[in-house]
């Protein structure tokens, strides 16, 4: 899996850095993590890496493409491996996981506005929010 995404990072032009390696390799382990469970899992291949070379891979892995960040309403930001293809998320309101939706319907945007006002639009962010189905089995017992 290094090898994978040491080409991820040389297809970006990106210099391959052990933190980048490593930041790639605990976001694909743990999909829409926060920073804090991305630094303690780097940790645990890196012990001395500092949070903010934690930080600035994600940044720049983020502005290169490679990676996504998000941040449902009321949420730290959370960062995901699945880019380029316009889906959504659901969250539970209750405990707060994150889980992917696939597009509403058709290609990118996927979703009309009624009034573009003149903008060229390539994406549409939807988050649909409820109770994951451990937190609706707990509420209903």
């Amino acid at each position: 899996m290094t090898s994978d995404f040491q080409e991820l990072l040389r297809g970006a032009a990106l210099r391959v850095t052990r933190p980048r390696v490593a930041v790639l390799g605990a976001v694909y382990a743990n999909p829409h993590a926060d920073t804090d469970l991305i630094i303690r899992a780097v940790r645990e291949g890196l012990p001395k890496v500092s949070h903010q070379a934690v930080y600035d891979s994600l940044h720049t892995l983020t502005d290169a493409g490679l990676l996504r960040r998000i941040q449902p309403s009321g949420s730290v930001a959370r960062y995901e491996s699945r880019v380029g293809d316009n889906h959504h998320h659901v969250v539970c309101r209750s405990c707060g996981v994150v889980a992917d939706v696939d597009c509403a319907v058709g290609e990118a945007p996927c979703l009309t506005a009624s009034d573009d006002q003149s903008f060229s639009i390539d994406e549409a962010e939807v988050t649909y929010w409820g109770l994951c189905p451990d937190c609706s089995s707990t509420r209903s017992s």
